[in-house]
């Protein structure tokens, strides 16, 4: 089974890539809720590439690394990597008339509910919607 989210992002699809792949960004909008953020990212987009995502608590009592390898790049259509965990992620960048589309495709883990982990996760994409629209 896979889990799927989405979001509708009202901007062109430069911006909306950037924001995706760029570490000063992901900084500002990868967390699934206030009290927690990232504090570091790197990434090297390219197939056999890895990323790093550093994410915290706030409150400074956890954290933990979201780190895997891309398996695919599209340039402004599609990202998938796989986990350090060896799960798959699909995300697509797909033009539609009023903005960009962006859905990821994962597969869940054993730990939290897949209601939790949908939720999680598009906490995540609504962020990223809200940074990027705050951009224009």
């Amino acid at each position: 089974m896979k889990i799927k989210v989405e979001t509708l992002v009202m901007a062109d699809l430069p911006r909306v890539w950037s924001a995706w792949i760029t570490p000063e960004d992901i900084n500002l909008w990868n967390h699934a809720s206030d009290d927690w953020h990232t504090v570091k990212s790197s990434l090297d987009l390219r197939v056999g590439g890895r990323f790093s995502y550093r994410m915290e608590s706030r409150d400074g009592t956890a954290g933990f690394d979201f780190e895997g390898t891309y398996t695919k790049v599209v340039k402004q259509q599609r990202i998938e990597y796989v986990m350090d965990d060896q799960r798959a992620v699909c995300v697509e960048f797909i033009p539609v008339e009023d903005g960009i589309k962006v859905v990821e495709t994962f597969d869940p883990e054993n730990t939290h509910s897949i209601e939790q982990q949908q939720q999680g996760w598009q906490n995540i994409l609504d962020n990223f919607t809200s940074h990027v629209e705050s951009l224009a």
